[in-house]
């Protein structure tokens, strides 16, 4: 999907800055956990860099401000810029406080074109905030991220393109993962670029590095972190809660949004989903409606729910919120992922939740050293053949089936359906009773009753039991219809008798599978 991104440089900086009513003309940083996290662009200019200690960062820069880390601060003043994009594209995510993301289609086609919207919505942000921002526009979220911070518009389908030539050490994106050790290892490797990561099969990264090295690969290759498929969220998932009396606080709402944090991950752990796109909405007593959606790189736990719900409420509260207090408040799991541990669907009952948790963390070992294909869940759909109908669903991902197995499928085979399908069908030719081939004529019939059968060039079987012929007339409007015949057959004598499932198509016998 085309994404376009609003980002606002140096933004826990200038946060810190704006809440201490400080210029960013002086050199400043925001450290945490004694080590540099951000720093202004005049303190990277005295040698200030993230990571950095403390104590190094103010020997370098005497007059270095430094200010904590204050993610709610941070969350807080960024509504400001949040609001002003919504009022020219629908459809805001906050990524992370300083990064927000919007479908591009909507404001490029309103604004006649992708630069246009850019240029519009820097503008916005500039007259509505007070903030510089730049924007990007890519394939993807992490490509359209790292345009972003270019000020760059990349043209649909050459998002692998643009990251070729970049450095693997921009896998590491503040928020997401910490990926220090995959990116020091891979440069000892000699892979320096995305573009060099992203030539390796998909493979050989599986068999040497873990889940997580994997899905950086598909963002090194201009894909997303995670497969499309996503699963619907059920309808009662959502959660909300009347407040008496409507909150105002900043104090209340924390304690609001630890309630319904641990009810939200409760609901969601109970249907096996984890949440990666979390809606937060409230109504005031004056029935003003406020909302907002925010994106994760990993799916949320508890406490990272109740952050985000936290930082929302502190941000309507206090910067161009609501006039009256909140009264209603309720939260939506936009988007959920299977989640991390193991369902009871293969161990039913009480007890074996630890076994099959430990069974789904072996699971996953297994598709970090040979790749996300070793680990496949069978799911069963609709289809007129077998091979059609089985699906092979990498373990972890959305177990939904290639197509719907409602429908009525007309020409499709009856029960039992084969134990074995092979993946390439094996060659077989059919005779009749006077040595003659067996065909499949025009009017979907046989020309004689099948007497023996060979497989793969070995000696014609004796047949004992025949049915069929099923006929599956396909595609025919297009200008190349699919037509074949399907036969069951018995062939051979006790104890060694064997049941096939014959297809007819353009003149040739296959085998398609055997019964046991």
């Amino acid at each position: 999907m085309r994404m376009l991104v609003v980002w606002c440089p140096d933004w826990l900086v200038v946060a810190a800055a704006s809440g201490a009513g400080l210029p960013l003309t002086i050199p400043m940083a925001v450290v945490a956990a004694n080590r540099v996290v951000a720093s202004s662009a005049v303190a990277r200019a005295e040698g200030i860099r993230r990571d950095m200690r403390r104590r190094e960062a103010q020997g370098r820069c005497p007059e270095l401000v430094v200010f904590e880390d204050d993610p709610v601060r941070d969350a807080r003043l960024f509504e400001a810029v949040a609001a002003a994009v919504e009022e020219l594209a629908v459809g805001v995510e906050i990524v992370r406080p300083g990064l927000v993301a919007v479908p591009a289609r909507g404001p490029a086609g309103y604004f006649g074109g992708e630069e246009a919207a850019a240029e519009r919505l820097i503008d916005q942000v500039a007259d509505r905030a007070g903030v510089e921002c730049q924007v990007g526009v890519a394939d993807g979220l992490f490509a359209a991220t790292l345009a972003a911070h270019r000020g760059l518009v990349v043209e649909p389908g050459r998002s692998a393109e643009f990251l070729a030539p970049l450095a693997v050490n921009e896998l590491r994106q503040p928020g997401g993962p910490d990926r220090a050790e995959l990116i020091d290892l891979l440069r000892r490797l000699g892979l320096r670029t995305l573009g060099a990561f992203a030539a390796i099969t998909e493979r050989d990264v599986a068999t040497r590095f873990d889940t997580d090295a994997v899905q950086a690969h598909r963002l090194a290759r201009g894909l997303d972190e995670r497969p499309p498929s996503r699963r619907r969220p059920p309808p009662d998932l959502s959660i909300s809660t009347e407040l008496d009396p409507p909150v105002e606080r900043v104090d209340a709402a924390a304690f609001v949004a630890k309630s319904l944090a641990e009810r939200l991950h409760a609901g969601l752990a109970a249907h096996g989903l984890a949440c990666t796109r979390l809606g937060i909405y409230a109504r005031s007593e004056r029935d003003e409606e406020l909302g907002r959606v925010w994106r994760c790189a990993e799916p949320l736990t508890p406490n990272g729910i109740a952050d985000r719900v936290r930082w929302q409420l502190d941000g309507w509260l206090r910067v161009g919120g609501p006039t009256a207090g909140i009264r209603t408040l309720w939260l939506e799991p936009e988007e959920v992922v299977e989640g991390k541990a193991l369902q009871l669907d293969l161990w039913r009952g009480e007890g074996h939740a630890e076994a099959a948790e430990k069974a789904g963390r072996a699971m996953v070992r297994v598709q970090g050293l040979l790749g996300p294909e070793a680990v496949c869940t069978p799911v069963l759909g609709g289809g007129r053949d077998p091979s059609e109908r089985a699906r092979l669903v990498p373990w972890g991902e959305e177990l939904t089936p290639a197509a719907d197995p409602g429908l009525p499928w007309p020409g499709h085979l009856p029960a039992p359906s084969p134990a074995v399908v092979f993946p390439d069908p094996v060659p077989a030719t059919v005779f009749g009773e006077a040595g003659e081939p067996v065909h499949v004529t025009d009017r979907d019939m046989l020309t004689a009753a099948p007497a023996t059968v060979g497989v793969n060039g070995g000696a014609p079987r004796p047949v004992a039991a025949w049915a069929g012929p099923w006929i599956a007339n396909e595609r025919w409007w297009n200008r190349e219809p699919r037509c074949h015949a399907r036969l069951q057959v018995l062939i051979g004598a006790q104890p060694a008798q064997a049941a096939l499932l014959l297809g007819y198509h353009q003149g040739k016998w296959v085998v398609y599978g055997h019964y046991d």
